[in-house]
């Protein structure tokens, strides 16, 4: 994965925030979009650590209006997982980050790239930020990610942490 621009959908902004792992995110990509309706969402609950940070966060940049591509639209997605793909459509030098399994099937289907919040700590161990995916993948299931125990292997063998 060589791209150095990520759009973010809400729930992998959520988890990294709460995790404490959100750091990784300005270390692994140059730029990072958040579209309007992702902004609003992550934003909206006053007391918690993403709604608080995400405003204060340098490294994020607030997108403009999204054109919805139709194709994306026919999904019947979130809005924030349709901003976050039809932005990605539109810009193929971005990789959507979306955890959402019909979002990451739409993805598929239009030929888009995509990241997940686990795939960032996999990207994370291989780029050196971390040394291995164990204490960051806890921190992801702590705070609410499921990861089942079939994902958890092929995440470490990704990794090039064989279990």
């Amino acid at each position: 994965m060589s791209s150095k621009a990520v759009v973010v959908n809400s729930s992998p902004l959520i988890t990294l925030f709460n995790s404490q792992l959100i750091g990784l995110l300005p270390q692994l990509f140059e730029t990072i979009q958040v579209p309007p309706a992702v902004w609003q969402e992550v934003t909206a609950h006053k007391v918690d650590v993403a709604a608080q940070s995400l405003p204060e966060s340098a490294w994020a940049t607030r997108t403009d209006t999204v054109s919805i591509h139709p194709s994306v639209a026919a999904w019947d997605l979130g809005a924030g997982e349709t901003e976050v793909l039809s932005y990605a459509s539109l810009h193929p030098e971005y990789i959507a980050m979306v955890d959402d399994a019909a979002a990451r099937r739409c993805a598929i289907s239009l030929n888009i790239s995509t990241l997940g919040t686990a795939g960032l700590v996999v990207l994370a161990k291989r780029r050196g930020l971390i040394t291995s995916i164990d204490e960051p993948i806890q921190a992801l299931r702590n705070v609410g990610l499921w990861l089942g125990e079939d994902l958890i292997q092929l995440l470490k063998r990704q990794a090039g942490e064989y279990s």
